[in-house]
């Protein structure tokens, strides 16, 4: 097996939407109205589907009057809707990405080999990138008889500190990005299993870092198990994860390290290959 490869890539450290904003200010080609909307739009997330005002403002330190304007406009537009308290987004925000998610290079690439990956190791494979604190699944390939209790698709986002996609990502931060994303990020203990004190995961990442690779045993939810791989883009920076999530009663970890891991590297080396050949 060839020495893996340190990740290198390293996105900025974690800004508010409002901070972003901001930093446009005085430039007369940006609409700062939009990029709130989107800012709204994003604030709400797989477990805080109802948020309020108050919620979304705390979330993107947007001033309450201008996100009440935001939702009002996403209302009239039919991507969102409210009870009198909270708002939640509706089916149609989904338009927004699917353009992208459907046609990325990346995502059309990548099937094929989920697709392969999944047929073989007969359990579910799957695609993702780093967002803000979270993963967003770009393509996945699942077995039918063999769902799990965490209910995917493309377009999913779950936590990065304690996914094995999320954990490939996030150690391939430079360490300062690293360090403002420890500081500053939601980590809460799912199960009993999770790592979610930023020293431990500190020490985790360095480890994965090292390796080229994580194995996440039950720390997202119980009984369920991943290990993910790096696909690198032509200069050798992660680009995105691959991963393979099972059963903890069908696989146990030793066979996701020796049986699924040399499938996952060299299909993830076939990836990158074909997408900058």
């Amino acid at each position: 097996m060839d020495e893996p490869r340190t990740p290198m890539l390293a996105p900025p450290s974690y800004v508010s939407p409002a901070k972003r904003i901001e930093q446009f200010a005085g430039d007369p080609n940006f609409m700062a109205s939009l990029a709130r909307g989107l800012a709204v739009v994003n604030a709400f997330q797989e477990r805080k589907r109802h948020l309020t005002i108050a919620q979304i403002s705390h979330r993107t330190e947007i001033p309450r009057a201008a996100v009440r304007r935001c939702l009002y406009t996403l209302m009239q537009l039919g991507y969102v809707t409210t009870d009198g308290r909270t708002y939640s987004l509706l089916p149609k925000v989904l338009t927004l990405g699917h353009a992208y998610l459907s046609s990325t290079p990346l995502a059309v690439s990548a099937q094929p080999f989920l697709d392969r990956i999944s047929e073989r190791l007969h359990e579910a494979c799957n695609l993702a990138t780093l967002e803000g604190e979270q993963v967003l699944y770009l393509a996945r390939s699942a077995i039918p008889q063999r769902l799990i209790s965490v209910d995917l698709s493309v377009g999913s986002r779950l936590p990065a500190y304690c996914t094995s996609m999320g954990r490939v990502l996030l150690a391939a931060l430079d360490d300062e990005s690293l360090r403002d994303y420890l500081a500053s990020a939601e980590l809460l203990p799912k199960t009993s299993r999770t790592l979610h004190r930023p020293d431990e995961l500190w020490d985790c990442l360095q480890k994965v870092r090292q390796q080229g690779w994580c194995l996440v045993d039950q720390e997202l939810e119980q009984g369920l198990r991943s290990i993910a791989v790096p696909v690198y883009d032509s200069t050798g920076h992660v680009l995105a994860a691959m991963n393979v999530s099972t059963h903890a009663s069908r696989v146990p970890a030793s066979e996701l390290e020796k049986r699924f891991l040399p499938i996952l590297l060299s299909a993830s080396q076939d990836l990158s290959a074909q997408l900058f050949r």
